[in-house]
């Protein structure tokens, strides 16, 4: 009897305490904001106690993030091999920004100034127009089989494809786990490719992998299959691997500025002729892409997401006509304002490798609201268009050094060696005098501590 009380008191306070999260999480949902006034002026303490108030991070993932250690040595030290240290790259969150009409706080990793601060600014002078709109094409990877000294080609290739429903039933046995998620095998294609060592046969296999990126399947899968198709086509094969061009898992996202929120149609149509020169000089184009990776592959490195696969990924896509060309679009709507999108792969996973290992990675995902890939993927691409939105209309009003260089100041002060209050001060002057440089920042700090 007193076992049965004992079951029925347990059962109703777990009840409880489910019905006090659901509460506590629906109340969560309401006052939730990207927007937070004020944020960059708070202290540390405010601003993780902000953060905590919008997202619903626990006590413990403030404290790890309040402490600002690099992870264990033992965890380190599975991550990579020959491990004697971590480097601390800063984590900064950028507000104001709605993707897919939900409110999110953004967080990225990178050492760049002006990087978080332009993609708040961005996002706040498109909130009126509903933020950001995103879409993904599914999550599916590419791996590639490669076979030499083939006599036949052609034939080998139309072999090949015969044995479609084969290579299916291969590849999911690979991975059964994943074809139980919903995962596995969904397409595939095969390829004769001129080379200058003769003709290749490449066969692609186009598997889905869920919220994984991906890599250690879909290797696998190109590992289990070679042998069979040695045998089937008498070539040989070599590389067995994943290819980071994954056009099967591509992200997009668009937003719309109206003129007023951004400064005029003088603003509008410099940005629009910025984007023209990118799309069509590969020289301008180089730097257009980079300024998108700076958000990119900040979201990317916070999430413990692999920065140069999506680099990579991203830099192959954008010459896929036969030229390098921008990643962004802009245009004029037929209200006369900007539309801009984005599109590039974005090949990102919310479980395996250290994006689950690394705490402050889980602890990032956590505050973004985030628990599955395809999600991930939409925050990247319209943190990427936000980013170079940003440094088009720089470019197109007062030049990119009057911003970047005013947030810039303060490491160059760091770097001319000052220490505290100090480096608000010799930033604030080389600000003023026009001139960040460190030889400047000197003199000005050698003349205060006369």
């Amino acid at each position: 009897m007193f076992a049965s009380v004992s079951c029925t008191t347990s059962v109703m306070c777990r009840h409880a305490r489910a019905m006090a999260t659901a509460v506590s999480r629906l109340s969560q949902s309401k006052r939730s904001t990207s927007r937070i006034a004020g944020f960059h002026k708070m202290d540390h303490t405010a601003r993780l106690k902000a953060v905590q108030g919008a997202t619903g991070i626990s006590d413990e993932q403030v404290s790890q993030l309040q402490e600002m250690k690099g992870i264990p040595f033992n965890l380190a030290d599975r991550l990579v091999e020959n491990v004697v240290s971590t480097i601390s790259i800063p984590i900064g969150i950028a507000t104001n920004m709605i993707v897919d009409g939900q409110e999110r706080l953004i967080t990225m990793a990178t050492e760049e100034s002006s990087v978080v601060a332009a993609v708040c600014n961005t996002a706040k002078q498109c909130r009126n127009s509903g933020g950001f709109m995103c879409s993904t094409s599914g999550p599916n990877m590419i791996a590639q089989v490669q076979l030499v000294d083939v006599t036949d080609p052609e034939a080998a290739r139309l072999k090949i494809l015969e044995r479609r429903d084969e290579i299916q039933t291969m590849c999911d046995a690979t991975d059964p786990i994943l074809t139980g998620l919903g995962g596995g095998f969904r397409d595939m294609d095969v390829r004769v490719l001129d080379t200058a060592g003769g003709p290749m046969v490449i066969t692609h296999l186009i598997i889905n992998t869920q919220d994984a990126m991906g890599a250690n399947a879909v290797n696998s899968m190109a590992e289990q299959l070679a042998p069979k198709l040695q045998s089937w086509t008498g070539g040989r094969t070599y590389l067995r691997i994943l290819s980071n061009l994954a056009v099967h898992r591509v992200a997009r996202a668009r937003a719309v500025w109206t003129c007023d929120a951004i400064g005029g149609p003088g603003v509008r149509d410099g940005i629009v002729s910025a984007f023209q020169f990118a799309d069509a000089d590969p020289f301008r184009a180089a730097t257009h892409n980079k300024g998108i990776m700076n958000g990119i592959s900040a979201v990317v490195l916070a999430t413990g997401n692999d920065t140069r696969a999506i680099e990579a990924g991203a830099h192959a896509f954008a010459s896929m006509t036969g030229r390098y060309r921008s990643l962004t679009k802009y245009e004029v709507t037929a209200e006369g304002d900007l539309a801009g999108s984005i599109e590039l792969p974005l090949a990102v996973g919310t479980v395996g490798g250290a994006t689950k290992a690394h705490p402050t990675a889980k602890t990032c995902l956590d505050i973004m609201k985030i628990d599955n890939a395809d999600t991930l993927q939409r925050v990247i691409a319209a943190t990427g268009l936000a980013q170079n939105f940003a440094a088009l209309k720089a470019l197109a009003t007062v030049g990119i050094q009057k911003g970047h260089m005013s947030l810039h100041a303060g490491n160059i002060a760091m770097a001319a060696g000052a220490l505290g209050a100090e480096i608000d001060v010799v930033a604030a002057e080389l600000v003023r005098r026009g001139t960040v440089r460190q030889d400047v920042a000197e003199e000005i700090l050698a003349d205060m501590r006369k």
